[in-house]
């Protein structure tokens, strides 16, 4: 596989994860998840950024662009080598990396609140990627037999700085109260 084959197999495949991480931002608010409850350490187990409705919204986005993929696989498929084997596959990876995002994401902020970092201040990688290594750990069972060293290089490196590119992108155009 060439590098810009690898580059557009690799981001094709986390997509749906990505769209998930980022619906929160405009959908979210609500009643949180935590309920207010605090942890043994008296912390928030989450904290108020973390909503039903943002949760259940990352997960709907996140499975519609999977649909999309899955209906546009026949078509990239023989030009392009695909992570995923066919449509129900790449339907199927679709929800389950959505999911796997948003309960990364919750375990990020579960691991923040457990270091005293307070909501919305940075905690560099782990802002970034625990979505990322959520939906790779949810998926995992469906994606083993092709996920390749090169492929999680990619993503490992990409996401990162396509993240902290968003969080910009949508501090500029107001969703957001920091830039990172």
């Amino acid at each position: 596989m060439s590098i810009p084959q690898l580059l557009f197999s690799s981001l094709w495949f986390i997509l749906p994860a990505y769209a998930a991480n980022m619906t929160p931002v405009v959908t979210g608010g609500g009643r949180t998840i935590d309920g207010g409850r605090k942890f043994l350490d008296g912390r928030p187990l989450l904290g108020p950024g973390k909503t039903v409705r943002g949760f259940a919204c990352g997960v709907l986005v996140g499975s519609l662009v999977g649909m999309v993929q899955a209906l546009l696989h026949p078509l990239l498929e023989p030009r392009l080598p695909l992570l995923l084997g066919g449509p129900l596959e790449t339907a199927l990876a679709g929800f389950l990396l959505s999911l796997g995002a948003m309960l990364g994401d919750l375990a990020g902020s579960f691991l923040k609140r457990r270091m005293g970092v307070e909501r919305g201040e940075p905690f560099p990688l782990l802002d970034q990627l625990d979505f990322v290594a959520g939906a790779l750990l949810l998926s995992l069972p469906l994606i083993l037999p092709r996920l390749t060293w090169g492929v999680l290089a990619v993503l490992l490196l990409l996401t990162p700085p396509l993240h902290l590119l968003t969080n910009y992108a949508g501090y500029r155009m107001g969703l957001k109260s920091r830039p990172y």
